[in-house]
């Protein structure tokens, strides 16, 4: 079973920026797509960026034009840019395997996560 760490949260003012990494301990081929959750407290975790093995993206709609998803397949690693940070970005951030239906493209509505959990990591934006 692929685990999977996440780095790269903190403190930052509105308006700035985070670039958030998750390292998994096997090949990230083994996931049809992979993808960042978020979760606040007393809240579901929500899938907000996904990425297929075909390196096709899709973003929640309140991420979208402002957080970009990437892959660096010889390091086994996903990044999460987040640019123009907002106070309600402020969650634990989770990157984990998204599980979407065969032959339809990748889309947010569609995924689910897999069944590991990292421990995540806090991102608290404030000024």
């Amino acid at each position: 079973q692929v685990k999977l760490v996440e780095s790269g949260g903190g403190l930052v003012q509105p308006g700035g920026s985070l670039r958030l990494s998750c390292s998994a301990s096997g090949s990230l081929s083994d996931f049809r797509a992979v993808g960042w959750y978020r979760q606040v407290p007393g809240s579901q975790r929500d899938l907000v960026a996904l990425m297929s093995r075909a390196g096709v993206t899709d973003y929640a709609t309140s991420v979208k034009g402002r957080f970009t998803i990437s892959r660096d397949n010889a390091k086994n690693t996903v990044f999460l840019q987040m640019n123009a940070l907002e106070p309600e970005d402020t969650a634990v951030y989770y990157c984990n395997e998204v599980i979407l239906p065969m032959d339809v493209p990748p889309r947010i509505r569609l995924g689910k996560p897999g069944t590991s959990w990292g421990q995540g990591t806090q991102v608290t934006v404030s000024s």
